[in-house]
């Protein structure tokens, strides 16, 4: 898309937003009856995080909220997606409701509302209650149905004040790196398992969507956010396209594939013989998870290149970017993964804002009519305040001004998008990283826990308000 000399304007109702999860920055994980999650237990087992870093206290949003509301309010968002902690709502993620949990997420919503803040529920971001998990977890059938409950707890809750939900965040990493690789929690190793699980997970968003609209005025939308890969070959040779069809279908087909058109994709189940019969798909699960959506969240940061594996010179990736001994992609070893070419973030990622136009077109084809948001999208970055207690990251400024700039050319080729949500509002845990990779557009020190907008956040901030996006020569100039 080439460069403009003018602001670019983005569609009036455009929303504004960031993104965060209830694990990542609440804290207080002992208080008001919340019990643990499988991201408790993980991260408590040595060696499982970095530096073996927990969320306990995290940014401490769960004593903090309203001043966090006050600072969305001041850099201008118009609306901010967070997720409920099941084992604060529902401790032992069956039964009766825990009231003081709702209470939390009723005044966080009453806050935000209070201040012209468009709230975006998410139900699940990663954080199976523990006593789940020591049941089976995601490859148990019974957590679907345990998931469609809690859905519609929350939903009878908030329903009232919330308007747009979102069933799962990134079913693809509770499946595959929880399950498969084991870098996330619940932190298993078992490909059949990972297989199971990721079924599972589409039954709960098919179980919960019904839930939620069961419980919610009928004005409210459903979603499901989707961290959809980019999957570009390494050449146009055979073996390599047929290493991306296979990579796609465990990255994309697996969960768009029944949510979106009511089938697995085509060839999933041979390429995965080896490992389960998924005899588990029981007759007229499709049709439960084919429930019509309102939206879809995609998630985006970079694409993935892939070859045939005598190509290789890595190995199989545990999340997609970095290498490990167990893969996230069961029935693929047949394909390698390799590094994209172009400048990094600090997680190691390529910048590259074509993936993003890519995967707004892919799924304004794969659903077409079907109104899109960025449910996610950010880079980490070393940030660290100058002497005068300042944080510029102008490398942050010039990856949003071309992410934006995709998503307004995605718009100006016919997608439908709707709003985006940066991540993240605020350094936090950043999972296995523990503290070390900073997302946030707002710094936080770990020491005080006082937050700093970083220069990202005022320049985002100017974008939100006025509703354009500046010239790229001047995009770090904030």
């Amino acid at each position: 898309m080439p460069e403009s000399a003018s602001p670019v304007t983005f569609p009036p109702a455009f929303l504004w937003g960031a993104a965060t999860s209830a694990y990542q920055i609440e804290g207080a994980v002992r208080e008001d009856g919340r019990t643990p999650s499988i991201w408790d237990t993980f991260s408590h087992t040595p060696g499982k995080t970095a530096g073996g870093e927990t969320g306990d206290i995290a940014v401490d949003h769960y004593h903090r909220y309203r001043d966090d509301v006050a600072l969305m309010a001041e850099l201008g968002l118009s609306a901010y997606r967070f997720s409920v902690s099941w084992s604060r709502v529902q401790p032992t993620g069956r039964g009766p409701a825990v009231q003081r949990g709702l209470d939390f997420y009723r005044h966080l919503v009453d806050e935000l509302l209070s201040h012209g803040i468009k709230p975006a529920v998410t139900l699940y971001h990663w954080d199976l209650p523990q006593e789940l998990e020591d049941a089976g977890g995601w490859p148990e059938r019974d957590t679907a149905f345990r998931f469609a409950e809690y859905a519609q707890i929350v939903g009878e809750a908030l329903g009232d004040r919330v308007e747009q939900w979102i069933t799962l965040n990134e079913p693809w990493c509770s499946a595959f790196l929880g399950y498969g690789s084991g870098v996330h929690a619940p932190g298993r190793t078992d490909a059949a398992a990972s297989l199971k699980a990721a079924h599972h997970l589409n039954l709960a968003h098919g179980l919960g969507t019904t839930a939620l609209r069961s419980a919610m005025p009928a004005r409210n939308t459903v979603a499901v956010s989707l961290n959809s890969s980019v999957v570009r070959p390494l050449s146009p040779a055979p073996a390599d396209l047929a290493a991306v069809r296979r990579i796609d279908n465990l990255a994309n087909g697996v969960f768009h594939g029944p949510m979106l058109h009511g089938a697995y994709p085509e060839g999933l189940f041979a390429e995965t013989s080896s490992i389960t019969d998924w005899s588990y798909v029981l007759d007229g699960d499709l049709a439960v998870i084919k429930q019509p959506l309102d939206a879809l969240g995609l998630n985006y940061y970079t694409p993935a290149l892939v070859s045939a594996a005598e190509k290789s010179a890595e190995g199989p990736r545990a999340d997609g970017h970095g290498a490990s001994a167990f893969s996230p992609w069961p029935g693929a070893d047949g394909v390698a993964f390799h590094q994209t070419p172009g400048e990094r973030t600090e997680m190691g990622w390529t910048i590259d804002p074509t993936g993003l136009h890519d995967l707004i077109m892919r799924y304004s084809r794969e659903a077409p009519g079907l109104p899109l948001y960025i449910t996610e999208n950010g880079a980490a970055y070393d940030d660290k305040p100058d002497p005068e207690g300042r944080v510029h990251d102008p490398e942050r400024i010039a990856y949003l001004h071309g992410h934006l700039a995709a998503v307004r050319g995605a718009i100006a080729d016919g997608a439908d998008v709707r709003g985006y949500y940066l991540w993240s509002l605020m350094d936090n845990f950043e999972w296995a990283y523990g503290y070390d990779k900073r997302f946030g557009a707002v710094y936080v020190d770990y020491a005080t826990l006082a937050r700093t907008p970083k220069s990202s956040a005022h320049w985002y901030g100017q974008v939100a308000r006025t509703g354009s996006l500046p010239p790229a020569a001047s995009a770090g100039a904030a």
